[in-house]
């Protein structure tokens, strides 16, 4: 299947670069490291949160059809990983869109935000508002970290200074919609579900994977990590290399610390290159450089990013040589040197793009990945909105969420990630009140 050309063509409309600042402070990927061990185990983090966490409305609005009441909270990541988060994010704000006159029962979608999408107009015009007349459902906003009233006053629109502000961000709003589902049941709200278009997908799905109780979780336009969006994707040409490779080669703690750190080991991991590579011509075309080279048939998972015609030389020609990442840069690198290399020699070494990319995916998917965390209660429940030509979020060469969550339902959508987004809203309205009605029928005393 080939990518949409709207996608490309908007693509090249956004001018901003993502992650200026760079990779991240090494202190902060350490410390969000080790709490992803934390919260990627359901069990683990069961008393993280407090089910009587304060929550707060502070205003209300009464419209034709519905009351809209805003609200806030104090995002629990700021007390569990103490200034991990930036001051203006601290402050979680959401509002409730709630029918005057339910239809069925109470129930209530949590929807987050997509990039982009600052404040609430957009989900409240686009999806919760119609909601309320379609299925009398209500619907509850939470504002991302990083975007609208808890943007940092050094970031330029959506653009994300630093790779770790996405972590920062997935922590943040697993904890925040954590306390809002158990507000949620103390008010007698009831089914409660979850949904997000986009990163608000990838969001949404993180979040339930904490969620001890089945749920209903609708992901529209996202899929299993977000490691292919900024390596593969069209996004990643929007991603400043520049500075990544730069920071990689001249603080070595990047390849001799945070690597180390890396757990996530699945078949499309960044661990099974260290352990398949062989061949450094061919590393280029396992790190998907070229979007152009895509294999058409490979099954899902087999490659590192997109895969490539090399991998299956790749995982035949394994041996017990010992072969390692580092001895293949060696050899890239024609590394010859003796003594200490200065900065300008670190940034020049041919391997280094190749590096950072391989860098990328594995924090990526250290953070991000799905397999990495729990498996939701009851995947029955989830129905997965794609679209066959989304140039933004490549399924190429990843686990598909099918692998890592069975039972879960996937739906495709013709065209690509921008059409979708722009004239299919009425399709993801669809799938939430489905989830939520397959919910209904299969735990009707589940309160």
């Amino acid at each position: 299947m080939g990518v949409s050309r709207l996608d490309l063509f908007y693509r090249r409309l956004l001018l901003t670069k993502l992650f200026i600042g760079g990779w991240g402070k090494p202190e902060d990927l350490k410390r969000i490291f080790e709490f992803r061990k934390i919260i990627g185990d359901r069990e683990k983090c069961k008393f993280l949160v407090p089910e009587d966490y304060p929550v707060y409305i502070n205003k209300t609005e009464e419209h034709a059809d519905c009351l809209i009441h805003d609200g806030f909270l104090i995002s629990p990541l700021e007390h569990l990983v103490p200034g991990i988060l930036p001051p203006e994010s601290v402050k979680a704000r959401f509002q409730f869109i709630v029918p005057k006159r339910w239809k069925n029962h109470r129930p209530v979608c949590i929807h987050l935000a997509g990039t982009g999408d600052h404040f609430f107009w957009r989900r409240r015009t686009l999806m919760a508002r119609p909601m309320v007349k379609e299925a009398g459902m209500a619907s509850l906003l939470l504002e991302n970290p990083y975007y609208g009233y808890r943007k940092p006053k050094d970031q330029l629109r959506s653009s994300l200074k630093n790779v770790s502000d996405l972590f920062v961000m997935g922590g943040a709003l697993i904890l925040e919609s954590t306390v809002l589902l158990h507000w949620l049941q103390r008010e007698g709200y009831w089914p409660l579900g979850m949904t997000g278009i986009s990163m608000g997908g990838y969001m949404a799905s993180l979040a339930v994977t904490n969620w001890p109780k089945p749920i209903p979780l609708v992901p529209c336009l996202s899929w299993s990590t977000a490691s292919s969006v900024f390596t593969t994707g069209v996004l990643s040409r929007a991603v400043n290399w520049t500075e990544l490779e730069k920071q990689y080669a001249i603080n070595s703690v990047y390849e001799e610390e945070i690597i180390n750190l890396l757990e996530y080991c699945g078949a499309d991991s960044f661990k099974m290159c260290q352990e398949f590579l062989k061949d450094p011509g061919s590393l280029g075309d396992l790190l998907g450089l070229s979007e152009d080279r895509t294999s058409t048939g490979q099954k899902a998972g087999r490659g590192l990013l997109i895969g490539g015609d090399h991998v299956d030389q790749l995982l035949s020609s394994v041996s017990s040589s010992g072969t390692t990442v580092d001895s293949i840069q060696r050899r890239v690198n024609g590394n010859t040197h003796r003594g200490k290399k200065t900065d300008s020699d670190k940034c020049c070494r041919p391997s280094l793009h190749r590096e950072s990319i391989s860098f990328m995916k594995g924090v990526m998917d250290e953070c991000t990945h799905m397999a990495n965390f729990s498996v939701p209660v009851d995947t029955s429940l989830i129905i997965v909105v794609q679209a066959k030509e989304d140039a933004y979020i490549p399924r190429t060469g990843v686990l598909s969420l099918q692998e890592i969550w069975p039972g879960c339902e996937v739906r495709y959508l013709k065209g690509g990630h921008i059409s979708a987004y722009l004239f299919k809203q009425n399709v993801f309205r669809q799938t939430i009140y489905d989830a939520f009605n397959r919910f209904c029928v299969k735990y009707p005393n589940l309160h």
